[in-house]
C-alpha cells in the first residue's frame, strides 16, 4: 500500500536518508517540508529530485499557517517530525535558535496536524499519525559502564539542545493526553554515514585527515556514544511509523559503543588503508599524528548507549550494519564525494 507522509527537516543528515530510503525502496509518495538553513542542503536529495513521488516545500515548521497550508493540500498518512536544530556547540554558544525551532516549531507543527487531523472521516483519523524523532541526548549520561537507556529512563538534559528536544517530546506527549492525537516518539543514539554535515566528529575528522589538518578530540576523548548508521535509522523510522503502537516511544540504537578517541582511531586506520599517505601531498608519517586534544565542551556527557531490545522485540527490527561496516562505507563515500562536501567546507 502505497502511504502519503511529510517529512519535515527532509533536507538534513537523517532527514535526506529517509526520503532516499523511501523513495527507492518502497511505493510510498513523500513530501519535504524543510527551511533550508545551514544544515538543509538540496543536494543531498539529488538522486530523487527526479522521482515522480517526490514533492519539496521551503518553508519554516514555526509558520503555523504555511504547515497548514501544506498539510491540507498534501493529505499525509503519516507526518514525520525530524526539522530541528540539532548541533550541540551551536545551542551552547546560540541557544535561541534551538528554542524557537526545536520548541515553538513542535508547537506549531502539532496544532496544523491536529486541526488537519480533527477534520478527517473516522477512518482516516484512526490510521494517521504523528510520529515525532527525537535523540537519546534527552536522557542526560550513564554513570555506570554497563547502564542503558530504556525508554522510561527519566528525562536529564545537560545542554540548550537536549533540553529544547526533551521540551519537544514532552509537547508531543501532551498533544495525545490532550487532544487525542496518534503519535509515536522515537529516541535515536548518534548517527553516522554519507551526507553527514562536515562540522560533525565523524566527517569532520575524515575531511580534516585528508587535508593534513588537526584532528580535534574533546577532553581525553573516552567520551562513550552509541553508533548508529543512518540508513539502519531510516529503516527503523518507517518501521515504527508504519508498525508502532500509538503513544509508544522506541530507542532506536546501533549496538555500538566507542569512545571517540576510538572512532577517530579508526577512521585513521581505514585512510591508512584506502588513501595512502605516501600517494598523498600530505607531510605527516601517519593520520594518527594529526590528533589534537582540545579543551572539553561545556556540560559534556560522559556517556550515552541506547537498549534497543524493545523495537527488536515489538516491531522486529535489527540493524544491519556494524559499526566496522558502516564506517568503511562512510570513509569510502567522503573520499568519493568531494562534490557534495567540498561546496559546505569552502573548497577546503
Amino acid at each position: 500500500m502505497s502511504l502519503r507522509l511529510i517529512v519535515t527537516g527532509g533536507a538534513g543528515f537523517i532527514g535526506s536518508a529517509l526520503v532516499r530510503y523511501l523513495l527507492t525502496s518502497t511505493p510510498h509518495q513523500v513530501l519535504v517540508i524543510d527551511k533550508l538553513t545551514y544544515a538543509g542542503n538540496l543536494a543531498s536529495l539529488a538522486e530523487v529530485a527526479d522521482h515522480p513521488g517526490y514533492q519539496f516545500v521551503q518553508a519554516d515548521i514555526c509558520d503555523q499557517a504555511r504547515m497548514q497550508q501544506c498539510i491540507q493540500q498534501f493529505q499525509p498518512d503519516v507526518i514525520m517530525h525530524l526539522a530541528a536544530e540539532s548541533h550541540v556547540d551551536r545551542s551552547i554558544d546560540g541557544p535561541a535558535a534551538f528554542i524557537q525551532t526545536n520548541i515553538v516549531g513542535t508547537y506549531s507543527l502539532l496544532e496544523a496536524s491536529r486541526q488537519y487531523w480533527q477534520s478527517l472521516p473516522l477512518e482516516k483519523r484512526q490510521s494517521f499519525r504523528f510520529h515525532h524523532i527525537s535523540t537519546d541526548e534527552v536522557y542526560g549520561d550513564l554513570a555506570g559502564t554497563d547502564d542503558l537507556f530504556t525508554e522510561t529512563t527519566p528525562y536529564a538534559p545537560s545542554s540548550p539542545y537536549s533540553a529544547s528536544k526533551a521540551s519537544s517530546d514532552h509537547l508531543v506527549r501532551a498533544w495525545q493526553r490532550t487532544y487525542g492525537l496518534p503519535i509515536l516518539i522515537t529516541n535515536c543514539s548518534n548517527n553516522y554515514g554519507p551526507y553527514h554535515f562536515p562540522e560533525k566528529l565523524i566527517p569532520l575528522t575524515i575531511l580534516n585527515a585528508m587535508a593534513g589538518k588537526p584532528l580535534p578530540v574533546y577532553g581525553n576523548g573516552q567520551q562513550i556514544r552509541d553508533w548508529l548508521y543512518v540508513e539502519d535509522h531510516a529503516r527503523a523510522l518507517l518501521c515504527v511509523a508504519t508498525k508502532g503502537q500509538v503513544g509508544e516511544t522506541y530507542n532506536i540504537g546501533g549496538h555500538n559503543e566507542k569512545q571517540n578517541i576510538e572512532v577517530v582511531c579508526s577512521i585513521c586506520t581505514i585512510l591508512e588503508e584506502l588513501a595512502p599517505i605516501q600517494h598523498s601531498k600530505l607531510n605527516i608519517q601517519h593520520y594518527e599524528s594529526l590528533l589534537t586534544f582540545v579543551q572539553d565542551r561545556p556540560g559534556h556527557d560522559r556517556r550515552y548507549a541506547i537498549d534497543a531490545s524493545k523495537l527488536e522485540r515489538e516491531l522486529g527490527w535489527v540493524p544491519q550494519e556494524t559499526f566496522e561496516t558502516g564506517l568503511r562505507k562512510t570513509v569510502q563515500w567522503y573520499l568519493a564525494r568531494r562534490d557534495w562536501w567540498e561546496p559546505l567546507r569552502g573548497g577546503h
